[in-house]
């Protein structure tokens, strides 16, 4: 399923963050395509998490060689040991900005609730041709993390309204710095691109076209997102 001989480069941005962009992920990525347009049905609302869309949980035939390949050829750059658990996902990016809730118009970390010794590695791979739906945007805080922790908090119990008043900026996914956020990067989609980062920095998808944005795998902003809780290694 998974290129071996795929070509890994590693990008850097800020103050030492990193991701690795890798290109020609998959050997037949049209064949996942089709597995997504022929199961649309299989797609969910996804009301609880970050993710302004649907999301279609994958199983053990995409699960095990997604981590095998990341075992393989990731995870010790990304600062990883051993994987201790990982699920993946298709997923559909669909809402418009009037339909984002307050924390989907910030960027955020994935985090499962790891302890000190663990890390989360995310990764986002592109099953879409138009570069324009959107690809992968990476934040620092203007703040220290502990106050923007408790911002993040306080924004998650307005309402939208009162969000927008609070943040003086009307409903919309972020793409550029704002107030609270440094905009320090941005990888491109490509088809068939896969980029890995560690969870644990501020991120979102960067959709500056949300009119673009459409329910339809064959049409929409199509991706396979990984996600790998790992031991965390002591030097890298």
């Amino acid at each position: 399923m998974f290129n071996s001989h795929a070509r890994i480069e590693r990008v850097t941005f800020g103050a030492g963050r990193e991701a690795w962009i890798v290109d020609d992920a998959l050997h037949d990525p049209e064949a996942l395509r089709r597995v997504a347009i022929n199961g649309r049905g299989n797609f969910a609302a996804a009301p609880f998490n970050a993710y302004p869309g649907l999301e279609w949980r994958m199983g053990a035939d995409v699960d095990e060689p997604f981590s095998d390949f990341f075992a393989l050829r990731l995870r010790a750059a990304l600062g990883g040991r051993r994987t201790r658990s990982m699920y993946s996902r298709l997923s559909l990016a669909t809402l418009q900005p009037h339909e984002l809730r307050p924390l989907q118009r910030l960027c955020h970390r994935d985090r499962f609730g790891t302890g000190a010794d663990e890390l989360v590695a995310a990764c986002t791979l592109y099953l879409f041709d138009d570069p324009r739906l959107g690809g992968t945007a990476f934040f620092d805080p203007k703040c220290p993390l502990p106050e923007i922790d408790a911002r993040i908090r306080h924004w998650n119990s307005l309402t939208d309204e009162a969000f927008s008043a609070d943040i003086g900026a009307a409903p919309a996914y972020l793409i550029d710095s704002n107030a609270w956020f440094e905009c320090i990067g941005v990888v491109p989609a490509r088809f068939n691109r896969a980029v890995f980062y560690d969870g644990s920095g501020f991120h979102s998808s960067h959709i500056a076209w949300p009119e673009r944005l459409s329910a339809d795998p064959a049409q929409g902003r199509l991706t396979l997102n990984g996600f790998f809780v790992c031991r965390r290694s002591l030097v890298r």
